[in-house]
């Protein structure tokens, strides 16, 4: 799935007009909910010829590369036998896969379900507390029903071998992150035997999922559908990346223990621990790519969003949860956070405000202004901004000091950058050091969320670089 040209952008009054006709309809009040690295999801209201109203939501794929022939057409079949068996799903209103129509090369209009998506909230606020007692169970029966459907519906998925993607994707995008390559040596070489092959979900945790007040009201976007092991959507669930900071190894709202039994008792298969594990490394590497598609995006020009370009620094977010569970992160107490490097006052040629006193005036302007944005979508991208401005403060402020140290820390272990390193992990030639090149890369990955989002460490203190 690399990134192409987009033809799909924000909706337009052309994409309401070609919606209207494909629907039989007029459509009002169009607008774009969210949108990722291959789908824009938008809702609307439809107005059929006699008045009635009806909430709806259209998905449309972003480019021909992302949505292959044929791919809408087998997320409608599977939508609709999941719907037959129980899962809680939308109902299918229309869909294409012909440009022609004005909607671009691939996209399906849902039933709008009404609840609540955003999962800090639904972690946090005190409305959704029984629902997130019901959920833990609600989730291990639903993806139990996923993946009991039949071989009719898996002829329109996509079946391959899961290390084909993580790694192919960094390579088309160019990037080199030893750290990723670690994990996906230590994937190919504790790989488990092959298991039963089912239908999965692919995204299936809390941002996909409707919640109403009782728990689980509807699974969305499945998009990213395919066959595989049943361990595989499991383990997703359970990624570090899926807890939005909840306490729960479960999405942030629940205990694996109590996931894998509600799933066995409805027909799921029991689940190994070793195996379990294994698809959460796979599921943290596999998030760190998308993350770096996603700023790909951005980068590219396909999509230009300030965004986008954020998730890209979050790389190193699940760089970390690598180590963490690969039991090579370094803990707690961290050293003194290290002093920006001394300029003279002003520094030359540019004087004061300094880059650093610039970043710094312009972030507590988003700050005292984001609330008082009307929309909520711009009340997020003011979000976005500030965050996108701490980080480079921070990387103004130590930036230098944490290259240095990352390039002090391959030099001891014999390497002159962080290419040839990689490229020493995926031939395997690293595996007798195994111990030693994971430390080091842990440690930068450490040093790197100092400056992305020091939040997401386990202690409020800042650590340096450490050799």
């Amino acid at each position: 799935m690399t990134p192409s040209a987009s033809s799909v952008g924000p909706p337009t009054e052309e994409v309401a007009g070609a919606l209207g006709r494909a629907l039989g309809g007029e459509v009002r009040h169009l607008r774009q909910v969210s949108g990722g690295a291959s789908r824009v999801t938008s809702a609307f209201d439809l107005i059929d010829p006699d008045g009635t109203c009806h909430a709806r939501i259209i998905q449309q794929d972003r480019g021909k590369g992302i949505a292959g022939p044929g791919r809408v057409r087998g997320e409608v079949a599977l939508l609709r036998a999941a719907g037959a068996a129980g899962v809680p799903v939308p109902r299918v209103l229309a869909h294409g896969d012909d440009e022609a129509d004005g909607l671009g090369c691939g996209w399906l209009v849902v039933e709008r379900l009404e609840g609540e998506t955003i999962p800090r909230k639904i972690l946090r606020d005190p409305e959704w507390a029984a629902a997130r007692a019901a959920l833990t169970a609600q989730c291990g029966r639903a993806l139990a029903a996923i993946h009991a459907l039949g071989p009719e519906v898996m002829e329109g998925l996509a079946d391959h071998d899961p290390l084909d993607d993580p790694l192919s994707f960094l390579d088309a995008l160019g990037e080199v992150r030893p750290a990723l390559e670690f994990g996906a040596r230590w994937l190919t070489v504790n790989r488990p035997a092959g298991s039963r092959r089912v239908p999965v979900h692919g995204d299936f945790r809390l941002g996909n999922l409707m919640i109403g007040p009782a728990g689980l009201r509807g699974v969305l976007d499945w998009e990213l559908a395919h066959v595989g092991d049943p361990a595989e959507d499991l383990a997703w669930l359970c990624a570090p990346a899926w807890r939005f900071g909840g306490t729960g190894e479960v999405g942030g709202f629940g205990d694996v223990a109590a996931l894998l039994d509600a799933y066995v008792s409805a027909g799921g298969e029991a689940i190994d621990p070793a195996r379990l594990r294994w698809w959460s490394v796979y599921a943290t590497v596999k998030w760190a790519t998308i993350c770096a598609m996603q700023a790909s995006a951005h980068l590219s020009g396909t999509t230009r969003s300030v965004e986008l370009a954020a998730i890209g620094r979050r790389v190193c977010e699940s760089e970390w949860d690598l180590f963490v569970l690969l039991g090579l992160a370094p803990t707690p107490p961290w050293p003194t956070p290290p002093e920006e490097a001394a300029w003279p006052d002003p520094p030359p040629p540019f004087g004061r405000p300094t880059a650093i006193e610039l970043v710094e005036a312009v972030r507590e302007h988003l700050e005292r202004t984001a609330d008082d944005e009307v929309e909520r979508g711009a009340r997020f991208t003011a979000r976005v901004s500030r965050h996108v401005l701490s980080i480079i403060e921070r990387e103004l402020r130590w930036g230098a000091v944490f290259t240095a140290t990352h390039r002090r820390r391959l030099e001891a272990l014999g390497f002159d950058g962080d290419r040839s390193l990689a490229g020493a992990i995926r031939s395997g030639a690293c595996d007798a050091a195994w111990t030693a090149v994971g430390r080091a890369l842990a440690a930068s990955a450490r040093d790197q969320l100092v400056v992305a989002n020091p939040g997401y460490l386990p202690s409020d203190h800042l650590p340096a670089a450490s050799t």
